[in-house]
Parts: C-alpha cells; sequence; structure tokens
C-alpha cells in the first residue's frame, strides 16, 4: 500500500514538474528568480513615477495590517506635499511582512518591497541625490541595518549594477535620515508632542497614561536605542506622573514591570553601559489608557497591546491587576484607517498623528541639508584614502 502511495505521489510531482516546464517555454519570466521579478517590478514603478532627480526612500520595518497600510499611505502623501521636488517611495524592511503581505495575510494581498530593490532601481533610474528616511522609533537595530548593511552595499555597488561614472557622481549626495528618537533632545521632543495630543492630554487627565514600545530584543542594545524609553518616559512624567512606558521587546520594562513601577519602588535599569535608578511613588489611580508606540498599529498594537483574549496582553494584566484599562480609544480625530468611522474604537499609531509625522520629517530636512556637505556618504571610488 504505502508502495502505491509513494508511486501516485511521484507520479504527481512529474506532471507538476512537467506543467511548469510547460509553462516555462510560454513564459519568459518563469526564467527568473523571484528576486529578479521583483527587481523588475519595482524598477517599472521608478521608471512609470520619476519626476525628479532628487529621491526620498522612505523606509518601514513593515505590516500586515490595513489599518498600517492606509498610514503608510498617508506619510507618503504627507511626504510629497512637503517636499516639492523630490520623488518619494516607500519600501520595508522586514523580508516576513513582505512576504506576509504578499500573501494577503489578514487583508488582500499587497506588494511591498525591500530598500535593496528599491536603491538598485534608484540608481538604475539615475537620481542625483537620494535620501533614505528611517520611519523607525529608535536608532535600534532595524535602523543599523538598514544604514549599515542596505545603504552600506548601495553605496559599495555590491552587485556592481552602477558604472563608476555614476558611482562617483553620488559621492556626498546620499544621506540617511534619523529614527524618530535618534538622541535624546529628540525624546524630549516626543514627550512635549505626546502630551499635546487632544487624545492623551484628555487621558492623561483623568489617570494613568501607558506607553506600548517595541524595543530591541532582551540582552541587545543596538548602541543605546533602548534607553530612548526610558529617556522618553523621564521626560515625559516631568510633564505628568500619570505617564509610563515600556516595551513589547525589553528587559524590565515589559507590562508586568510597567505594574511595579505603578505599584511603587526603586528599580535600577543596565541599558549597554548606561546604569539608571529610578524611583517611582506609588500610584493609586484606578484606571488607565493605553497606547501604542510605533509608527503603526498593527499585530503588537492589536494583540500583545489590546487582545481582551490573551491574558498576557496588556489589557488584560492592567484589568487584572486591578485598573480599569481602556486599549482602545474613541477620541482620536485624525485616523486614516479606510474602514474607519468616528465614534468607533480605535488605536492611533504614532505615524497617524500629524504631529509626530512632521518631526520625522525635521530629520529629513537635517538629512537634505547634510548633503553636499562632508556629513553625507562618500561611496569608494571617491573616499580618501586612509
Amino acid at each position: 500500500m504505502n508502495k502505491i502511495k509513494f508511486l501516485m505521489m511521484a507520479m504527481m510531482a512529474f506532471l507538476a514538474s512537467a506543467t511548469f516546464t510547460a509553462c516555462s517555454d510560454d513564459d519568459d519570466d518563469n526564467d527568473l528568480s523571484n528576486y529578479e521579478k521583483y527587481q523588475q517590478a519595482v524598477n517599472k514603478t521608478v521608471n512609470a513615477q520619476k519626476k525628479s532627480d532628487k529621491v526620498i526612500l522612505l523606509v518601514a520595518f513593515g505590516s500586515t495590517w490595513e489599518q498600517a497600510y492606509d498610514t503608510f499611505d498617508k506619510v507618503v502623501e504627507d511626504y510629497k506635499a512637503n517636499f516639492s521636488g523630490w520623488d518619494v517611495y516607500l519600501s520595508f524592511s522586514s523580508a516576513i511582512c513582505i512576504n506576509n503581505a504578499r500573501a494577503g495575510e489578514n487583508v488582500a494581498p499587497k506588494d511591498y518591497y525591500d530598500p535593496e530593490h528599491w536603491l538598485t532601481a534608484i540608481g538604475l533610474a539615475g537620481y542625483k541625490q537620494v535620501v533614505v528616511q528611517s520611519l523607525q522609533v529608535i536608532p535600534g537595530e532595524e535602523y543599523r541595518r538598514v544604514r549599515d548593511s542596505y545603504v552600506k552595499d548601495f553605496m559599495n555597488n555590491r552587485n556592481a549594477d552602477f558604472t563608476d561614472a555614476y558611482m562617483k557622481s553620488l559621492d556626498l549626495n546620499v544621506v540617511v535620515g534619523t529614527p524618530l528618537m535618534a538622541e535624546e533632545s529628540d525624546a524630549q521632543i516626543l514627550a512635549q508632542t505626546l502630551n499635546n495630543e487632544a487624545d492623551v492630554k484628555a487621558a492623561v487627565a483623568q489617570g494613568i497614561v501607558a506607553f506600548m514600545g517595541h524595543g530591541n530584543p532582551e540582552g541587545y542594545d543596538y548602541y543605546g536605542g533602548n534607553i530612548r524609553y526610558l529617556q522618553l518616559e523621564d521626560a515625559l512624567r516631568q510633564i505628568n506622573p500619570n505617564y509610563y512606558v515600556g516595551t513589547v521587546d525589553m528587559d524590565e520594562t515589559y507590562a508586568e514591570d510597567v505594574l511595579k513601577h505603578i505599584e511603587g519602588g526603586t528599580f535600577d535599569y543596565q541599558v549597554g553601559d548606561v546604569t539608571k535608578s529610578i524611583t517611582y511613588p506609588a500610584n493609586n489611580t484606578k484606571n488607565a489608557q493605553l497606547f501604542v508606540l510605533m509608527s503603526i498599529a498593527g499585530d503588537h498594537a492589536h494583540n500583545d497591546m489590546a487582545d481582551d483574549e490573551d491574558e498576557e496582553s496588556w489589557y488584560s494584566m492592567f484589568n487584572e491587576a486591578g485598573i480599569e484599562t481602556a486599549a482602545y480609544e474613541t477620541a482620536f480625530k485624525e485616523a486614516c484607517w479606510k474602514k474607519y468611522k468616528s465614534g468607533e474604537d480605535y488605536i492611533p499609531g504614532l505615524a497617524e498623528r500629524s504631529a509626530v509625522r512632521k518631526l520625522w520629517m525635521n530629520h529629513t530636512r537635517e538629512a537634505i541639508n547634510k548633503l553636499g556637505t562632508d556629513e553625507a556618504l562618500s561611496t569608494p571610488t571617491t573616499a580618501p584614502e586612509e
């Protein structure tokens, strides 16, 4: 019986192979790898949309939520409106998000591509000035990968896609825009910005407000990225002691740690080379509002933060601790999710807030000001010898 089953499976595999081969004869695209197909698709988009010699490539981690897609569309729209004379494109740095979006996880299938494909298309199209703007929140793992891998490989002409003459023309004409909280001063500015948001201001006046960031993996600090959360929290708590900041992926700031902070006590933190001791007075407030501290409201926001059926979600843990907690809100006025109706429960991502988008755009303007200076990137064909 097993032998018959094996022969049937072998015959099916043969027929599938024959069918694929026949299709290949009729369709030259089947001779291309997925990498090559994706590159052709991005090249086609750039060639069709190129209007300038200057380009801004926005780089997000990615998502598979319709709300997040609409948020990204809004960011691109805002950039095009505020950077006249610049072409604007969006890329995902997460291969998992790219593949799941293409497979149609949660919503209809949609194609996004990684920075390598976009930068290759940008180079082949002959752009003369290139700004790669990070949509990350901290200078952590994802930002460093974009800057030190994707952009560095582009500047090194890793795949030999471009001529030496073109690479020389790019010298000091490529820059990377930094994340939302690149420096401690950025964390302080973000604190003021968030506190000025109408929905946040109303919530903190009535009780606890806890922001959930992402963070870097436990045990990895990535050049001081995680410390930005503590700096943001410190700046927020100087405004109102009802503010708290935690993360999904950073040791000692998980939901249970935030709840300990609410109970009160002194806690020591080792973040990279930084040791920080923080004393939290006991907070007896019995209600709270949760906000996501990520560019979009996707899987982490709706599941790790807001899922009322998950005992380990922030929502469940806060309520279990006796704090009447909300993860959704009805007061946010800038929602861009296509299915959103005013008055319905909603989780806004940071990039849905126009005031926060302006902070990212300020970083882009700072990056543009570096073009043509020693703070821009050099190519190996023109870099001075050591």
